[in-house]
């Protein structure tokens, strides 16, 4: 029995949905920080995050690297989208406001250039009244294979 996932490139929104879908089900440090995927879509994804007393620095605010991790998963789910294994070549992000306890995090990434082997996405963090708290910009690079049919990359 092969291992090869059929894949209708088609339709490449169900196409994001099943990557996205196949990198969750590996991607255990977003699972454990309780990422949902909210939409995901060709070059685009929306996830979102409550923040838990464990991810609170010693100001008492969500700690940075929760933040940033949070952008950085919504950049991966958007530039893998269309089932071509792509990794960040640099990423930002510049925090704007603190977020406190219990706030639950929206991170939208979205394409704004792709041209050959090379992307550049934005990544805008929001609060539950749509004020922006962080902005990221991730650079990406296209790499060997596919994600459904190369989980070992």
């Amino acid at each position: 029995m092969s291992d090869i996932i059929p894949i209708d490139s088609s339709d490449p929104v169900a196409l994001a949905m099943a990557v996205g879908g196949a990198m969750f089900g590996r991607d255990t440090a977003s699972q454990s920080m309780g990422l949902t995927i909210i939409d995901i879509g060709p070059g685009y994804a929306t996830l979102t995050m409550t923040v838990r007393p464990d991810m609170l620095n010693g100001l008492l605010t969500c700690h940075g690297g929760f933040m940033f991790a949070l952008a950085d998963s919504a950049f991966a789910f958007a530039c893998n989208s269309r089932n071509e294994a792509t990794v960040a070549a640099g990423c930002n992000i510049e925090y704007l406001r603190p977020v406190m306890v219990g706030t639950l995090l929206t991170a939208t990434a979205v394409e704004r250039s792709l041209a050959g082997r090379s992307g550049v996405y934005d990544v805008t963090l929001t609060d539950p009244e749509g004020v922006v708290v962080a902005l990221f910009r991730g650079k990406s690079a296209r790499v060997k294979g596919d994600v459904l049919n190369a989980p070992n990359l």
